[in-house]
């Protein structure tokens, strides 16, 4: 028995049923072998799952009939967010050894490095001025060169294990995937969870890992801030750690660097410096433009009217507050009510408009239309309001009262190419 693979230039390579990612790097090259963190499988052959690439550890058997590309340092993307999913795991351990009595619950890579949310015990609080003893700590991890070991274990074990630890949220993720499981329309059981274990910490985690923490070559905590668990206001306010990873310290110095002159052109501090907007409490998340911010916005207003109408497109202008049977018929109300705002007008209950789309459908229906007269194009800076939660307000990238550069256009289905 043996697996055949597909390499990225196309040339096939032939291995022992049950090799892994490993045993794949090894017969490519003495190179790549010290160089492979993880291996990324596309979709077999004869699949009609439709399933995209697949990174996976290179601790792991490899299916017969998979395309195969081993990532290394020189992957890119794919390759930061493995080794800042590393971080995550080595900040977690550093916690756990500092701050006895703490729970964990969840510690993704994102964009830009990765985070880790805590519930510290009572009384217990972590501020930037503590990230130092934490480094420290993560820094001894790192150059432990700590095993990544995954172990696929029996639910209930996994449910025991994290029971008599006391980390609840741990214990509350596993009930989470068994009910989705008995949920999904394959109804089949969860049996086993994946545990990764790097030193002395073990985790939930569905991977995958770099094969040992010493891939994180340059790593900095960043800020603290707080987190609902499962974003929910009803739920433990959780403490969220934010650091980012790289594989040199040149490029950790580079990413901090672009933060700095990011700051320095932050358009918060920019439009207060320039006298362009300002901010109230008065109308939380809405801009009050000054005399300068209104001549950048009459001289964009004044762009997009002439580009729309060399398109074709006819600038209509439509209410803001409307019967809320609109919005059920729409389908806001269902979908989208929690985001909107609602007043009573002489007993009637009314709407803000979240966005155009129903008040342009009513210009077109109000009068009778042949085939002929499409397409009809209207556009619209038309003012909307949207109910964004006060915690993720943020500038004029996340706001409340938005004026909306909106279009469309009612065509025929020959028509819409």
């Amino acid at each position: 028995m043996s697996v055949k693979l597909t390499l990225p230039d196309g040339n096939t390579l032939e291995l022992p049923d049950g090799a892994t990612g490993a045993d794949a790097a090894a017969a490519i090259g003495p190179g790549l072998a010290r160089a492979a963190l993880a291996v990324e499988l596309g979709t077999h052959v004869g699949s009609d799952d439709g399933a995209g690439p697949e990174v996976r550890d290179l601790t792991r058997p490899l299916p017969d009939g998979a395309h195969l590309a081993i990532l290394t340092n020189k992957s890119g993307p794919k390759a930061l967010e493995l080794i800042r999913h590393d971080a995550a795991h080595v900040l977690a351990a550093a916690v756990i050894e500092l701050y006895p009595g703490v729970k964990i619950s969840i510690g993704p890579p994102i964009e830009d490095g990765f985070y880790y949310d805590f519930e510290f015990p009572d009384g217990t609080s972590v501020s930037e001025a503590d990230f130092p003893k934490i480094e420290d700590h993560m820094r001894a991890h790192i150059k432990a060169a700590e095993t990544f070991v995954r172990e696929d274990v029996p639910v209930a074990q996994a449910r025991e294990r994290f029971l008599a630890e006391r980390q609840d949220y741990k214990v509350e993720l596993i009930d989470d995937l068994v009910s989705a499981a008995e949920q999904s329309l394959h109804r089949e059981p969860l049996r086993t969870v994946s545990l990764y274990t790097n030193g002395p910490f073990t985790d939930l985690c569905r991977g995958p890992h770099a094969p040992s923490t010493s891939t994180v070559g340059a790593f900095k905590l960043q800020s603290v801030a707080g987190a609902y668990w499962r974003g929910d206001s009803t739920r433990t306010m959780l403490t969220r750690i934010y650091g980012t990873a790289f594989f040199t310290k040149a490029q950790l110095d580079e990413h901090l660097e672009r933060i700095e002159q990011a700051r320095a052109r932050d358009h918060r501090k920019l439009g207060r410096e320039l006298e362009l907007f300002m901010f109230s409490e008065l109308s939380p998340g809405s801009a009050f433009w000054k005399p300068a911010g209104m001549t950048i916005w009459n001289a964009l207003t004044e762009l997009w009217r002439s580009e729309n109408l060399a398109r074709g497109y006819l600038e209509v202008k439509t209410p803001i507050l409307y019967d809320v049977e609109l919005w059920k018929q729409s389908g806001h109300w269902d979908k989208y009510k929690d985001n909107m705002y609602f007043t009573d007008v002489e007993g009637r209950p009314m709407g803000l408009k979240p966005m155009n789309c129903p008040a342009h459908i009513q210009i077109y229906a109000d009068e009778r239309r042949s085939y002929r007269d499409l397409p009809v194009r209207y556009s619209e800076a038309g003012l909307v309001h949207r109910h964004e939660a006060s915690g993720v307000l943020h500038g004029l990238l996340r706001v409340r009262h938005i004026t909306q550069d909106d279009a469309h256009i009612f065509c025929t289905e020959e028509q819409v190419q």
